[in-house]
């Protein structure tokens, strides 16, 4: 038995919901940049009527927002809360999926160590993840230059778009964390909603504070689009932080699943 392609079975339908989901949401808010372009001195002013406070909250930049770039980051702050909830959902049914259906025990009898168990579900996650990325990435690219107004940076695109993987693995990570941790998930979507909303408020709270060090409790924010535009880099220090949490809970998530006692019912 191919653990491996078994999971990715498992995971094709949700990967194609998920892919074809994020296309439409980037299509149907890039397909508004035309007319927000062409009347940007009124929709400036009516921005500039809401709390600075709330702009941060939501990443709107008035000083960027009206390029295609500047607009493209608006969406994209919910591409990845999207994104976020699909690698919590894979992340944390990595285990306690075969608990909750009652097949721990036909699994962890087959002639493959622990080890080999998590691995091959954690690749097949992992490309589950990338392949919506792919997706997403090309579908997007497509509808930025369909709708730009001027030349843009392609590099700068892509590195806006990547922060969604990035993200993704984070909290591909933590479920996976969670999944070893907690013996029984009756539902593995309630679980993911509030720990991905949870760090989506933390980030917006964190955003309007204007305090650095609190945008390490939030991933969402190791990403800042304002400094991607302005660098064409990531910030280092958050990087490194989220490279950091990553590979903490997966190897983590190793130790405690290989000695651990799971139970079937």
């Amino acid at each position: 038995m191919n653990i491996f392609l078994h999971e990715l079975r498992a995971y094709r339908k949700s990967t194609i919901i998920w892919s074809l989901s994020l296309v439409v949401v980037i299509a149907l808010f890039m397909s508004f940049y035309a007319s927000f372009a062409k009347d940007a001195e009124e929709f400036t002013r009516l921005l500039a009527n809401y709390p600075e406070a709330v702009r941060k909250a939501f990443g709107i930049n008035l000083d960027n927002f009206f390029s295609i770039l500047g607009f493209y980051s608006y969406p994209l702050s919910f591409i990845t809360l999207c994104g976020a909830i699909q690698a919590m959902n894979l992340g944390t049914g990595i285990v306690s999926k075969e608990v909750r259906e009652k097949t721990a025990d036909f699994l962890l009898t087959k002639p493959v160590t622990r080890t080999q168990i998590l691995t091959a579900k954690l690749l097949a996650a992992l490309v589950s993840l990338v392949i919506t990325f792919v997706v997403y990435f090309v579908a997007a690219s497509i509808t930025a230059l369909q709708v730009k107004t001027d030349d843009f940076s392609m590099k700068t695109f892509f590195l806006l778009s990547l922060s969604l993987l990035f993200i993704q693995l984070i909290f591909l990570a933590v479920g996976m964390i969670v999944s070893v941790i907690i013996p029984k998930i009756k539902s593995v979507l309630t679980v993911s909603l509030a720990t991905v909303f949870a760090f989506y408020f933390v980030g917006m709270l964190s955003a309007t504070s204007g305090d650095e060090a609190k945008r390490y409790l939030s991933p969402f924010k190791y990403f800042d689009s304002s400094y991607i535009m302005e660098h064409t880099s990531f910030e280092a220090s958050y990087l490194i932080t989220g490279l950091g949490i990553v590979v903490a809970a997966i190897l983590a998530s190793y130790f405690i699943f290989v000695k651990k006692d799971i139970h079937a019912v």
